[in-house]
């Protein structure tokens, strides 16, 4: 198999070098963008006359029965092929001839490869966002589903508060969405055609980059060609956004495997998604989500390889920067599983509403509720918090509940204290009585579902 740079050396590469070197067995999925760039090259090349027009078409016809054969799924890369831009060029060749030879024109490998991975990252960044919206259906789904059921919350892990469970599911709507925006971010900064940037430093031939950049989609052109070569800031950025949210889906996760234990007993996992032990019969385990929860870190450490491999590296082209592929190729690939996994989840999962509202009648889930009673009586925050945790002393501590002290045991605590308070030491009520807006007020749930509603199926 030729390579596209060979009449220089005098003998042949080591076969082990060449194992060692090539890339094809990964970047030949970028076979459909290096065709669509091709394309676009060639006419600009036709246009400017800078090849003769009959050679322009023949290589064009080429490419599109390539770029038919990928759509198709019919395109098998050769294994012996240094890279997917030798392998497009071999196979070009052998369908249309010599005229193959002036594609490569006013261009390099160096500029060709940033440019097929930066349609790669737009489609992607595509099909991620689409991803993410499907699993917030997923999510609001599952929310609207069960809007009236009340769960315990906690900092710590330690039980705090009382909210409804919808309220907890659209935290999560709220970090998928700023994922979405990180990936729109993203998009517009990967907005900057690198093709004609040549080696490094450009061509005196009678390009129209401009003319190229718009063929393909691209608002701008590049503006420096050394930058336009080394730049894979738009490849750590998408792998960052993919990190945050893997970070984001791991926390769902690991809610999730928290609430289908016997301890909080809050879902049922579809037996679809989860697994049994090879000794213990009963088991049920939630491993479709641990793995969800572990795959974050190898995304996490992608972002951490992007980083270390670029951070000692000269301007411009190093071929270091092949390696940036399978990092790139596997934090995509891995995010939008977890997505796509996820929200099936939720489409199947139950909530276990009998075992939710026993948890929730727990009096020191509302205490907080107590001491803005007493707050809104006048007393200060400060010894509202005293009086409060006096009583806890004296009561929860004691297995002894709140609701059974009398008005009289009430007032040795606070002379603010009425028979009334006992109204608030009840699930219900507690989130009721929450009228901050973003709080876990029912209508406030209420008219964010909807909201979410419309937005997502807008």
């Amino acid at each position: 198999m030729s390579k596209l740079w060979g009449a220089r050396f005098d003998k042949k590469s080591d076969p082990l070098a060449d194992q060692f070197t090539f890339s094809i067995s990964y970047d030949h999925r970028l076979a459909k963008y290096d065709v669509v760039g091709s394309i676009a090259h060639a006419q600009m090349l036709s246009k400017q006359g800078i090849i003769p027009k009959t050679d322009a078409a023949k290589i064009i016809v080429g490419l599109k029965k390539i770029f038919l054969q990928i759509e198709a799924g019919k395109f098998k890369y050769d294994p012996k092929a240094e890279d997917v831009h030798t392998d497009i060029q071999n196979r070009l060749k052998a369908l249309v001839g010599k005229s193959a030879d002036k594609l490569h024109t006013a261009r390099s490998r160096n500029d060709q490869v940033v440019l097929d991975m930066k349609l790669y990252c737009w489609d992607e960044m595509a099909d991620l966002t689409a991803a993410i919206v499907q699993l917030q259906k997923a999510v609001l789904g599952f929310a609207n589903k069960n809007k009236d059921v009340i769960i315990p919350a906690y900092t710590h892990l330690q039980a705090a508060q009382v909210v409804l469970l919808a309220h907890h599911m659209l935290a999560y709507v709220e970090m998928l969405e700023r994922d979405k925006t990180r990936l729109f971010d993203c998009a517009k900064r990967t907005d900057a055609m690198p093709l004609g940037a040549c080696a490094l430093s450009g061509t005196s031939l009678k390009t129209d980059r401009a003319y190229v950049a718009k063929l393909l989609g691209f608002s701008k052109v590049a503006a420096n060609s050394m930058d336009a070569v080394s730049d894979r800031d738009f490849i750590v950025e998408l792998i960052s956004c993919c990190a945050t949210t893997a970070t984001h889906l791991s926390r769902l996760a690991e809610d999730l495997i928290l609430w289908a234990t016997k301890e909080f007993d809050l879902v049922d996992i579809d037996s679809s998604f989860c697994t049994g032990s090879s000794i213990m019969p009963h088991k049920k385990n939630p491993d479709v989500l641990e793995l969800i929860r572990g795959s974050s870190a190898k995304i996490v450490g992608n972002l951490t390889q992007i980083h270390v491999l670029l951070k000692g590296l000269p301007l411009t082209y190093n071929r270091d920067l092949q390696l940036d592929k399978p990092a790139l190729f596997d934090s995509v690939d891995t995010t939008k599983k977890m997505l796509l996994v996820l929200a099936k989840i939720f489409a199947s999962m139950k909530v276990k509403k009998t075992s939710a509202l026993q948890r929730t009648w727990d009096e020191s889930f509302f205490t907080v509720d107590v001491m803005d009673y007493l707050i809104k009586k006048g007393v200060s925050h400060r010894d509202a918090h005293d009086i409060l945790g006096r009583m806890v002393r004296d009561c929860l501590d004691q297995g002894k509940a709140i609701s059974s002290l009398s008005v009289a045991e009430l007032k040795k605590y606070s002379l603010a204290f009425d028979v009334d308070v006992k109204k608030l030491l009840n699930p219900e009520m507690s989130v009721k009585i929450k009228s901050s807006l973003g709080s876990t007020n029912p209508n406030l749930v209420a008219q964010q579902l909807k909201q979410w509603g419309k937005k997502l199926h807008a």
